[in-house]
């Protein structure tokens, strides 16, 4: 029992610390272009982190060990997202036109996020387990590779970090993020919460490329406060950050 409630304790934490980057939007939807490059990456987004913010809602249910059948599904969590979506956005995704690129794209994420929900259904039921490990980072991630499986050809979405940042290999940025990282999102003059776009190549093909930086806030610093490199509850080293600090970035990539 007491193995189980520290295990539960560390769960939390994990599910703080990877979960405190959610932030506010920051972005807004728009309507009126349903198939411009920039709406479509902010839709994309804007879903994410809905998505992502359920999750992290429910975080003390799928995790309780006494229960057995949580209720926690893909129509279910996808149906919070949405809602949260037009909290978020002011926009219902139900509106946005299926046929447009935007609502193509949208579906196909939303698919996406049901079927890493339904597939993770022994994981969520299991009783007698306090920690099932479906945190909102491993959540957004799994996400992003069902949502490259149905997409690739034409958008990819990724959650990275400052390369320093990194503590999940699949995440490392690659080379236009180190730079947009580095140059841009990372400069003193940089205003807190700009997105950052470019039309650029990537593998090999011209793509419209986009760039939301996520800020830590005080419950990121349990393990990425300091002091630095003394290890935390999760194994890892803190990094030292501070509050406002960049500690993410949502990259978003639209081939042409």
């Amino acid at each position: 029992m007491k193995q189980a409630s520290r295990r539960l304790r560390l769960g939390y934490l994990v599910f703080g610390v990877l979960l405190c980057l959610s932030g506010s939007y920051g972005v807004a939807p728009s309507q009126n272009a349903a198939n411009d490059d920039n709406a479509v990456a902010e839709t994309l987004a804007a879903m994410l982190r809905s998505a992502r913010s359920v999750i992290s809602n429910h975080q003390a249910r799928i995790n309780d060990p006494d229960i057995g059948d949580k209720g926690i599904t893909g129509k279910s969590v996808l149906a919070e997202a949405m809602k949260i979506y037009q909290q978020g956005t002011s926009i219902d995704p139900a509106t946005i036109d299926p046929k447009s690129r935007q609502g193509r794209l949208l579906h196909l994420q939303m698919e996406a996020i049901a079927e890493v929900v339904d597939s993770h259904q022994d994981t969520i039921n299991r009783k007698g387990v306090a920690f099932k490990g479906l945190i909102p980072a491993t959540f957004a991630r799994l996400v992003n590779e069902a949502f490259a499986k149905r997409a690739s050809t034409e958008a990819e979405v990724k959650v990275t970090a400052p390369d320093d940042l990194i503590r999940n290999r699949k995440a490392r940025p690659d080379a236009w993020e180190v730079e947009i990282i580095n140059k841009q999102l990372l400069s003193a003059s940089w205003p807190k919460g700009q997105t950052f776009s470019a039309v650029t190549n990537s593998r090999g093909r011209q793509a419209y490329r986009f760039a939301i930086p996520e800020y830590y806030v005080p419950s990121c610093l349990s393990c990425h406060g300091g002091p630095k490199g003394e290890i935390d509850l999760t194994g890892y080293p803190k990094e030292g950050r501070n509050e406002g600090d960049l500690g993410g970035v949502i990259s978003i990539t639209l081939f042409h």
